[in-house]
């Protein structure tokens, strides 16, 4: 799963990379390290503004719910089973780009599970920071309160390559995506092919 992620890149640098624009920006939001309990705002671009560079907070609340107590559930999807699931399938036609730098796991370094190493993984050369890991998306407005909360969910795949050696007890990995599919994927909500993208990891 994927729980932990860094956003080192301006949103200047961003919006350049993925060339999108600003627009009624509110949220005050400073580059660094992210950890999905918390539950953050995070930049993301939705086939629904694909022009633009939005703020959603992690944790998809779909339209059904009643209050955002599922958003602790639904930080992660699992790619084999988004149409199974009640949380995503009402969002699985709202194909989003989650932008990041980079993301962090750690591997158990013995059977116990007692040790563990931190690592933090981005894209390899030749591929430029920042990327993009495919996610759905949600508005939510609550039933109590009338407030507007749009939301994400982040998607994951079976690990492969260095990851399946990292993350070695669950074994998944984000879905990252090419560069030369991050416009498929928001324009095409049946698009089943992903390109593989080299990946680099560190200790830290």
């Amino acid at each position: 799963m994927c729980f932990h992620i860094r956003i080192s890149s301006t949103l200047e640098e961003i919006t350049e990379r993925f060339q999108v624009i600003i627009e009624n920006n509110t949220i005050n939001f400073n580059p660094g390290d992210f950890n999905a309990f918390t539950f953050p705002y995070l930049p993301v671009i939705t086939n629904k503004n694909p022009e633009k560079l939005q703020f959603y907070r992690w944790g998809l609340i779909p339209t059904w719910s009643k209050n955002e107590e599922i958003k602790k559930f639904t930080l992660n999807a699992r790619w084999e089973s988004l149409k199974q699931k009640p949380s995503f399938k009402s969002s699985i036609k709202n194909h989003c780009l989650i932008i990041v730098d980079g993301f962090y796991e750690w591997k158990w370094l013995d059977p116990k599970g007692k040790r563990k190493q931190k690592y933090f993984i981005t894209v390899d050369k030749p591929f430029k920071k920042p990327f993009a890991i495919a996610g759905l998306y949600n508005e939510w407005i609550s039933p109590d309160t009338g407030e507007y909360i749009p939301t994400f969910t982040l998607i994951t795949v079976k690990a492969k390559g260095i990851m399946e050696e990292i993350h070695n007890t669950k074994k998944r990995m984000p879905l990252i995506l090419h560069e030369s599919i991050e416009k498929e994927w928001l324009k095409n909500p049946d698009l089943k092919i992903f390109p593989d993208v080299p990946l680099f990891a560190e200790p830290v």
